[in-house]
């Protein structure tokens, strides 16, 4: 189903967007057995798996913009953020409400802050980790639990205090914040945005 997602403000009574449509299942093949008197082959040493790339690159205007995951604080927002990453859902997405002296939010495919990726909402990752100046959270509706593809980027060190606590950190903005300084602010209560920027392409580094 799909719903607008709100983030309450006490100072400013505005809203973020999230949502979460519908769950995937997820399906495994089991190996084919070897056949009466066939040999198993040994199974050879594999090199180890290379990290998790935790640098996302977001292009915003022409310019780069570079994103620190934060796995230590949102395991499972950090693994849908790299997943969504690699399969290039959030190229080409809109800003669609952006609030000067607040923040920018994006990741809705239909660009109006009521739609969200294929896969299952998250469970809330909350810590303390204070939202400051390139800051990223996860956007949700009242409901804690259902942060799924959409993400702001806090403009200032206190114009998102009030999330605080309440908003799951993902990442922060570590290079080229001007960049996100100039994306087109939408109207003053609301922050929907007409003709709005968009995302030129997001990748892990």
């Amino acid at each position: 189903m799909r719903r607008t997602i709100v983030l309450m403000l006490a100072t400013l009574g505005l809203c973020l967007a999230g949502c979460g449509p519908s769950s995937v299942e997820q399906t495994s093949k089991d190996a084919a057995p070897a056949k009466t008197g066939e040999k198993v082959a040994e199974a050879k040493d594999a090199p180890p798996a290379a990290p998790a790339s935790n640098k996302v690159i977001m292009e915003v205007k022409g310019d780069k913009v570079v994103i620190e995951l934060r796995p230590d604080l949102a395991p499972k927002h950090v693994e849908r953020v790299r997943q969504l990453v690699g399969e290039g859902f959030y190229n080409g997405l809109k800003f669609h409400r952006v609030m000067e002296g607040f923040m920018a939010q994006t990741g809705d495919p239909t660009g109006t802050g009521k739609s969200g990726s294929k896969y299952p909402d998250l469970m809330a990752e909350f810590t303390q980790t204070p939202f400051v100046r390139g800051t990223i959270g996860a956007a949700r509706t009242p409901d804690e639990n259902s942060a799924n593809s959409q993400f702001f980027i806090c403009f200032t060190d206190t114009g998102c205090s009030t999330l605080n606590g309440k908003y799951t950190v993902w990442g922060k903005v570590v290079e080229g914040m001007e960049s996100v300084d100039k994306v087109k602010r939408g109207a003053p209560r609301s922050g929907v945005v007409t003709d709005p920027d968009t995302i030129g392409k997001m990748y892990l580094e």
